[in-house]
Formats: structure tokens, sequence, C-alpha cells
């Protein structure tokens, strides 16, 4: 007998283990040709955030859902408290199916005559969210074997993540993110109580309790879990009477919108569902838009405007503000990227480049007077000239004959290539000759106000040009990783020094002041752009003014127009403190006390030269002078014909003889008329009535 039993028990288990093989290969099969269907939680909605992960923008799904990806730790540990504590509270042990939950909801059935819970647990309620069927007993049985299998398949962890990012809040809200932003206007980290068991109770009838069509369903709901959890032990009685004085939501927000045309392109360049990482500071962003947004409201002839904020040492964008409106028409137009005129915005770099080559010093002499550059004539923005002038004060205001000069003796060519090999795109127009002309450093080519700031962040890193970052953890090209030299760094750090010598527009002032901004504005042609660039130790920003349309508007140039925005973009940053802004250039070389132009002479004096008169300034003239430091730059004295050394009379005061070649100025004491006579060696004379005036220089 003993044997017999034996025998028995061991063809038993042999039976119990060939079923247990078959049942596990059965279910092994099963999950091969049945696998987890995860599309829905796969397609989330695609999220644009800033450096510190706070979400900046968020788009819909394909199926038009607000289904925002959320993990565990994103989560207020109260909401998750609640959520267990309500829905599962065998969630950590269970393998998916709860049989208590599941008998206690069978015999609340049988003793009510109908279906009162349905003894589901979280990882059963996933798998409902995941393939959505018709309720009843045969999709019950389902759910429970899709639960066992993802049991399988999933940590805990990841299962709640499903649930978190999937649990219906209503209309298009999916997923407790998406809810907490809608319904409370902050990220789910920061619940109160009530929120939370507001978040609870919502999946369980998301259309019923939603708060902005029946905010007294939404409250009842609430309130009924917290007296449970209260009267179970698991919330203190206090608490849960305050929780319960708080208000629920009448009105559903919108979710963050913040760099929209930025986070519409990064979009457009990632895959579906991605969290794209920008190096966006939201802080930043917020003040900045909602400068825009003030500042759009003065522009009455229907004006946009542009706003860049750069991190200079690491080119990290922290500010992108690609138009102020976003919902008007053209209002999705990136203005930051678009290509539009720089007016006078890169004569800078032409004389860094000038700098750098060795044939030019910020003292240099160079005339400003009427020139012809074969058919080019140009003239300065206020129709006069100064005469002769230093390179340092032909870049303060902005000249645009000693511009040209300049550009013709370092040719055009080499110019635009110098600025496209550090990384700026140029649009010319291709009407004209397919090689660049003189009219580029006056604004006639096309460049984006993103590209722009990248070469003033250059300037400001001593000449080391580097591409922008706008995602986090790029770092560009690999061959631009250690950068491209623009120019050396004395000429970047001399023209700095030239930029921050340009007067403040009021009411802010350079001097004494902690942050110093070098800074450049811009006009294009017709007053259809007006830009202002500007580079402090830390930052370096750029402001677009305009329409963007390309519309002219008449009267609005870049000092008036961009350049106050730009000190305000500077007032929202950080405080620093800049180096002491006096320039150190010394003298320049003997070679390189006069710029000569290129196919220019200097003529010796002729017995028959024309009569002796005063070129500059005329008879009758209203001269536009700068203050540098208090003081007025000096005014240009120019005359032709006499003979010989010429002597200079201003307001009763001799200057001395000299030769006609050497540079004559005077420094004016204020605004107001001047009387000029210049003298011959034979005592011939000229006169000139002029005014002095002293309104802000483009």
């Amino acid at each position: 007998m003993a044997r017999r039993a034996v025998r028995l028990a061991g063809r038993l288990a042999g039976l119990v283990v060939a079923a247990a093989a078959l049942l596990l290969g059965g279910a092994l099969a099963l999950d091969r040709v049945f696998p987890p269907d995860l599309a829905r939680a796969a397609t989330a909605s695609t999220l644009v955030v800033d450096r510190e992960g706070r979400l900046l923008r968020a788009f819909t799904t394909a199926d038009g859902r607000w289904r925002l990806a959320t993990r565990r730790e994103d989560v207020d540990s109260r909401y998750l408290t609640l959520l267990t504590a309500y829905e599962d509270r065998r969630f950590a042990s269970h393998a998916g199916v709860d049989p208590l939950a599941l008998l206690r909801a069978a015999g609340q059935a049988a003793q009510a005559g109908r279906i009162v819970s349905g003894g589901s647990t979280l990882t059963m309620q996933v798998a409902r969210l995941l393939d959505r069927r018709p309720r009843g007993l045969g999709t019950k049985a389902i759910e429970i074997l899709r639960a066992l299998q993802l049991e399988w398949h999933f940590r805990k962890d990841e299962i709640l993540a499903l649930y978190l990012t999937l649990a219906p809040f209503g209309g298009n809200i999916e997923g407790v993110r998406a809810a907490s932003l809608a319904w409370f206007g902050k990220e789910p980290s920061r619940l109160t109580l009530a929120e939370a068991a507001l978040l609870v109770v919502m999946p369980q009838s998301p259309e019923r309790t939603r708060p902005d069509r029946d905010p007294e369903a939404a409250r009842a709901a609430r309130d009924k879990l917290l007296r449970v959890l209260a009267a179970r032990g698991d919330l203190p009685a206090r608490a849960v009477a305050e929780a319960m004085q708080e208000t629920v939501p009448r009105q559903r927000l919108a979710l963050p919108f913040h760099a929209p045309h930025l986070a519409e392109t990064l979009r457009a360049t990632s895959p579906a569902g991605e969290r794209v990482a920008t190096t966006i500071d939201r802080d930043v962003q917020e003040q900045a838009e909602q400068l825009a947004r003030r500042e759009h409201g003065f522009l009455a002839d229907g004006g946009n405007l542009a706003i860049v904020v750069v991190e200079t040492a690491t080119r990290a964008v922290r500010a992108w503000v690609g138009g102020a409106d976003f919902s008007v028409e053209a209002g999705q137009v990136d203005l930051v990227r678009a290509r539009r005129s720089p007016g006078s915005a890169l004569k800078p770099f032409l004389y860094a480049l000038a700098f750098d080559d060795g044939w030019l010093h910020p003292e240099t002499r160079i005339a400003d007077a009427a020139t012809r550059f074969g058919d080019f004539a140009p003239r300065n923005f206020d129709r006069g000239f100064q005469g002769e002038v230093s390179a340092r004060a032909a870049l303060q205001l902005s000249l645009n004959v000693p511009a040209v000069a300049l550009l013709d003796r370092l040719g055009p060519a080499r110019f635009v290539h110098a600025l496209g090999a550090a990384g700026a795109a140029l649009d010319f127009d291709r009407r004209a000759l397919d090689a660049p002309s003189l009219p580029v450093i006056l604004g006639g080519v096309g460049i984006s106000l993103a590209d722009l700031t990248m070469l003033y962040a250059a300037l400001a890193d001593d000449g080391r040009a580097l591409p922008l970052r706008v995602r986090a953890g790029e770092t560009g090209a690999a061959s631009a990783v250690e950068g491209v030299t623009l120019v050396e760094p004395r000429a970047a750090r001399w023209t700095r020094e030239i930029l921050a010598g340009v007067a403040a527009p009021e009411p802010w002032s350079q001097r004494g002041a902690a942050r110093v901004i070098a800074y450049k504005t811009g006009t294009s042609y017709g007053f259809r752009d007006a830009l202002a660039l500007g580079v402090s130790p830390r930052w370096t920003v750029g402001v677009w003014v305009g329409r963007a349309d390309g519309t002219p508007r008449p009267g609005q140039y870049g000092r008036s127009a961009a350049a106050p925005i730009l000190f305000k973009v500077f007032d929202l940053l950080p405080p620093e403190v800049s180096p002491d802004p006096v320039p150190r250039f010394g003298k320049p070389p003997a070679g390189l006390a006069r710029l000569v132009a290129r196919g220019a002479e200097d003529r010796p004096w002729d017995d028959g030269a024309r009569p002796l008169a005063i070129l500059f300034p005329p008879d009758g003239a209203t001269v536009e002078l700068e203050r540098i430091g208090g003081e007025m730059v000096p005014l240009a004295l120019k005359a032709e014909g006499g003979r010989g050394r010429l002597s200079w009379i201003v307001d009763g005061q001799p200057l001395g003889a000299a030769s006609r070649l050497e540079p004559r100025s005077v420094v004016p004491d204020g605004e107001g008329f001047m009387r000029l006579v210049v003298l011959d060696e034979s005592g011939a004379s000229a006169q000139a009535r002029i005014r002095v005036v002293t309104p802000p220089p483009d």
C-alpha cells in the first residue's frame, strides 16, 4: 500500500507539474500573441520644458487630448496616499487582482441588487484605460487577465505612471498633471489636501464631476472621499474639516503657454510625445513676455516686437519672444528667426575686422564728407556730414560715409564671408549683383535677430563665435564646439569699449551704472525695422521692433523704438557689476593717424586754387552732435581753396594756423549758434553761422 501511495503521489505531482507547465506555456504563448497594447500611453502630448523641467508649452495628441506623461515623483505624496487608500489599499502587494476587493464587491452587489463598487485595482483600471471596451462581465474578465499580464511585465511604479498619465479628468484632459494644470493652474507636486482629493475622485465619473459644469457635484464627491478616509482613520478629522472648507474651481484654465514660437519649432523637429528640454529660463521668459505685451500696447500702428536673451558664456538662450501676441493674425510668425534688414547694426563687426587687420585704430581720423564710391553716394541719417572724426566717434555716431569707406577698403566679399564663417546666414536681393556690394554695411542684406544676437555674443566673448543653444545638452556641430574666431580679443574689446561709450537712451545713464551696456542700434531703409543689440559682462540681448509684413513705420528708428526696450530687458536680468568702461586705446601709430580712402590722394596746395570756402559745417547748417560722458563730441572743421596755411576763429577765439591737411575741430560749449571764420595766408576769409543741437543719433 505504501508503495502504491508513493507511486500515486508521484503521478499526481507529475500531472500538477505538467498542468502548470501547460498553463505557463499557454500564458507565455498568449502573452506573445496578445501583448499589452501601450499605444495610448505612447501617444502622450509633446512637452517643451525649461532648463529646470518646468512646462513652457504642451501640445495636444493626434486625437486632440491633453495627455501629459506623469511619473510618481511628479505628484504630491498626499495625492498618492489618498489614491491608494481610496482606490486600491493593497496595490503594493497584490499581483494585479485583489481577491478580497472582488469578493467585497460581489457581496455588496448581491445585498444591494446593483453594482456598488467594481472591486477594480489600479492595475485593472490601467488595463481598462489602455483598451477601452463596453462595460460587462466579459470585459471585467479581460481586465483581470490584462492586469495579471501588466503586473508580469512592469514594476509597480511603471503601472502607477500609466494610471497617472491616462486617467480621465473631464473633456479632453487626461492624466494628473494635465488635470492639476487645467483645474488649479499648478503642477501636481504642490497640491493641497482638498485639491488632491478632488483629483482622486474625478476619474470615477469625469464628466459628472467636472468643476466647470457642476461645481457642487465635484465638491460633494470630494467631501465624500474625505469623510470616508477620516472615518477609517486614514486622515485627521481637523485636516479634513479644513479641506472641506476650500472652494472648488469653477472654470478650466489654459495650460502654460510660454515661448510659443520656439516651442512650435522644437515640436516640429522632435518625435511625437517627446519631452523636449530647452535652455529657456521660465522666470526670464515670463518677464520678457510681460514686457513685450506692455510695449506692444504702445505700438498703435500695428507694430510688433521680438526679444532674445542669451547667457553669453554658454550661448544658452534664456528667453525667446518671437512676437508679442501669438493669437493675432500673423502672430505665429517667429520674428526672432525672420530675416530682416539690420540697418546699421552690422557696423561694429566691420570696425572690429579693421582693428583686427591692423590698419585701423580707434583714434584714427576718418573723413565724413560727401564722397562717391562709383555710383554709390552714401549720406548720413541726418543728411549732413561731420567732417573729419575718429574711428571711435564714427562708430558711436553710426556715420555712414566712414563705414562705407572702411568696407570699400576691407572688401564686401571678405566682410560677408567673415560673418558667414561665424555662423550668420545672410540673404541678398537676388535682383542685385551676385557679389556683395557696399550697401551691405548700411542694411542691404537680410539677417535674423537670432543670428545678429549670436554675432554680438561673439563680441562679448572676445571675438569667439558659437551657435546659440536652445536645446538643453546640445553643443552644436562638432566643428563649432571650440568656436570660430571672428576677430582676435583686442579687436573685440576695443569695439565693446567704443559701444559702451554710446549714451544710453533716456532715462537711463551709463555713468555710474553698475551694469554698463555696450550697444548698437539699427534702422532699416524706410523705417521698416528698428533694432538694438547690447552686451554686458554676462548677457547678450537683441530687440527688434517693426511690422511683421515689413510695412514702413515712419519716424520709428532704432534708438527711439528699440533701445529703450533693450535697456528694460537688461533691467529684468540679475544684477551684475561691469568692469571700468573707460577706454584705454592709447594714441594710434604714426601710420594710422589718418585713414585715406582708397583711391584718394592728399594733393598739395595749388596757386591756382579755387576761392576759400568752408565745406563743413556749411553756412546756415544745423549740426547734430552726440554727447559722450556729458561732453559734446568735437565738431570737425573743413575748408577748401585759398592759399597756404589756414587759420580758424570760432566765436571770436582763434584756433591758430595749421596745414590744410591737418584735421581741425572744436568742442562746442553747448547747444546754440556758433560763428565760424577761416583765414588763409593771403588774408582771404570765409565765414559760416551754424546751430548746434544734440538729438539722439541712430
